[in-house]
């Protein structure tokens, strides 16, 4: 079994009490005030999710800044990291990919209505969860071959 250390970042307007519960992930203190602790709390991490509100044009230009902080900077790859587009209930949101910066399109996305489909969002989770466990196993396997060869 592997112990996975996965980040959630999220801008503080998103219904954090929501996506918490869904999740099942404590809250972690992403603010800029807190940013001399960001390599601490970035230290082997298996991922990052990064939730955001695709209405709110300034979480578009967060998404990027965290992208660079915690995905780039970090060496992780794209089925390590997930975007949830959380709606607000009653936003009337549709299913298209906000327009994001290029380097963000690779990056799988799924949109959160919780109060409409806690399931949907509940099974991409857990695959992308899948992802990044499968991922954890293979970079093991690799690294006990090396060192049996």
């Amino acid at each position: 079994m592997f112990e996975m250390k996965i980040l959630l970042i999220e801008p503080s307007e998103v219904n954090r009490l929501i996506v918490y519960r869904m999740l099942f992930v404590k809250q972690l203190p992403f603010l800029s005030e807190f940013e001399s602790c960001w390599p601490a709390l970035m230290k082997d991490a298996s991922g990052v999710v990064i939730v955001f509100n695709p209405d709110v044009p300034s979480h578009l230009k967060e998404v990027e800044t965290w992208h660079s902080t915690f995905i780039s900077s970090q060496g992780l790859q794209d089925t390590q990291c997930l975007l949830i587009a959380h709606h607000k209930p009653g936003s009337g949101a549709g299913t298209t990919r906000p327009t994001l910066a290029p380097q963000l399109n690779k990056l799988p996305l799924i949109h959160s209505i919780l109060e409409e489909e806690p399931e949907d969002v509940r099974q991409e989770f857990h695959k992308y969860l899948g992802n990044v466990m499968r991922m954890l196993s293979e970079n093991q396997e690799r690294e006990e071959m090396s060192i049996i060869t």
